[in-house]
């Protein structure tokens, strides 16, 4: 079940890169990231940033580049049955190192969750002059964290 990632979604101007590991299936389906209806990525975008309701992938995105965030996955292919993280297998990484040498302006890394984190640890070296965070997954597999844990944990992207 081999899967592959979409093209990166950034702007001249990104300041945040916000990184996860690999689209799911619905997303895959769909050709939106994170389109699965259970994936809070959205409803905390929309929180933080005070979006109305309802709102396209379209504008949602737009959100994000107005505000110079960013957003793409360490994975540009893996062989994952499913959509389960600690499914991902035989990974090949995104030309993440190629796109922070033509977007300088990024200057700050935020993993969606700790397998982004983990899978870009093994291909990549940290940055000078970039700060990393890892922030808990916005996936419905993170039971641990309710919307409202995620918001506070995701603030980051507003104050940054």
């Amino acid at each position: 079940m081999l899967k592959r990632s979409f093209q990166p979604i950034v702007s001249s101007t990104t300041q945040i890169l916000i990184l996860g590991s690999l689209p799911g299936d619905k997303s895959l389906v769909e050709n939106e990231y994170y389109a699965h209806p259970q994936n809070r990525f959205w409803k905390v975008i929309k929180y933080l940033f005070n979006a109305p309701e309802p709102i396209s992938y379209t504008e949602r995105i737009g959100i994000l580049l107005r505000n110079n965030i960013g957003f793409w996955d360490v994975c540009a292919e893996a062989s994952r049955p499913g959509s389960m993280d600690l499914a991902i297998q035989n990974e090949r990484p995104n030309a993440i190192a190629e796109l922070l040498e033509t977007h300088t302006s990024i200057k700050h890394i935020i993993f969606n969750g700790q397998k982004a984190y983990s899978l870009y640890l093994k291909h990549f070296e940290k940055k000078a002059g970039i700060i990393y965070s890892c922030l808990p997954s916005t996936s419905p597999a993170n039971a641990k964290s309710n919307l409202e844990d995620l918001i506070e944990h995701w603030r980051i992207i507003i104050s940054d």
